[in-house]
């Protein structure tokens, strides 16, 4: 598989990344096993997780199939600090907290280090800085390599991003951010990936394919085994199944038909190829899906194909995010 820089920073990562959301607890471990060990052999390296997901689960699984399924050295682990099961405060991006939260993931993980550590959400409640420093102290004693944010807006990203350029080799630099991105989903296209594209940051979009409703399986009916007909995904769902994304999943299994691909196929290389993307984060289900996923590798989408799933799919951008000479 292809392996691209995140940003404008050494590390390289798989252009399709695995994604762990659902790991400890709707995939157990010899469902995990075989997702990891096929991801691996494919070439695929970068593995994203959460100390959130399955409340710290998810990081506990992929520790154990580390070293006994494949080499710790192969991979590029992401995890992510700052999200809180408290329903009086959601975020917690005090420093604290953050390291805390690392060092417990890591003993989950059974490593010393994790490739790139992000902050999974903005606190609001933290002054940015603060939390900016914990990633600095993760660095800087070595248990995380490179440092990231996720679910910033754009003047939040790029606040986060200018203070750490600000003092170059006391600070160190954010090499991406992680936003769901699809073409169902193409509001990052605002004011996130611009300022990412500005600031050297590599984007790795989640839920690539519109939380599964880009493979086309709900257009007649909600599958029994779908994440859309299970109790804690369908609200998740739930809103790309309106008529906007169905004009959109309709063009993207025409392109597909045309192409003798599918949807998924069609879907997943569009975002896979967009400017500053780095690598989509496919939170497979089963090895089929996975291996549905990874089939893209060898798609390239033509550039006619691209225009018309483009026009589409075009969100609606007005004042002030075009240039206003242009309005």
């Amino acid at each position: 598989m292809e392996q691209r820089h995140l940003g404008r920073t050494g590390l390289r990562v798989s252009r399709i990344g695995l994604g762990t959301l659902m790991w400890g607890r709707d995939t157990d471990e010899h469902d995990a096993a075989d997702l990891l060990k096929t991801f691996w052999e494919a070439g695929g390296t970068l593995v994203d997780t959460a100390d959130a997901y399955g409340d710290g689960e998810a990081e506990y699984l992929l520790g154990r199939l580390i070293e006994g399924l494949v080499p710790r050295r192969d991979l590029v682990i992401s995890t992510k600090a700052g999200s809180v099961p408290d329903p009086d405060r959601r975020f917690d991006g005090s420093r604290g907290h953050l390291l805390a939260a690392l060092d417990a993931s890591l003993a989950r993980l059974g490593t010393d280090y994790v490739d790139l550590w992000q902050l999974h959400v903005y606190d609001p409640e933290t002054p940015l800085e603060e939390s900016l420093e914990a990633l600095d102290l993760a660095v800087s004693s070595g248990r995380a390599r490179y440092a990231g944010v996720s679910n910033f807006s754009g003047w939040q990203l790029a606040k986060a991003a200018t203070w750490q350029l600000a003092a170059p080799g006391v600070r160190t630099r954010l090499a991406g951010t992680q936003m769901e991105y699809s073409l169902l989903q193409r509001g990052v296209e605002r004011e996130v990936l611009p300022a990412a594209l500005d600031l050297g940051m590599g984007l790795l979009p989640s839920s690539p394919l519109g939380r599964g409703v880009l493979t086309g399986k709900y257009r007649n009916a909600t599958p029994a085994d779908s994440r859309g007909a299970s109790e804690h995904f369908a609200p998740f769902v739930a809103p790309y199944l309106d008529d906007t994304a169905s004009r959109i999943v309709d063009a993207v299994t025409t392109a597909a038909d045309g192409l003798a691909v599918t949807p998924l196929q069609v879907a997943l290389a569009w975002v896979r190829d967009r400017p500053g993307v780095a690598a989509p984060v496919v939170g497979a289900r089963n090895t089929q899906q996975l291996t549905a996923a990874l089939s893209v590798e060898a798609l390239s989408l033509p550039d006619e194909i691209c225009r018309a799933l483009d026009d589409v799919s075009a969100p609606v951008h007005r004042y002030p995010d075009h240039d206003w000479s242009t309005l």
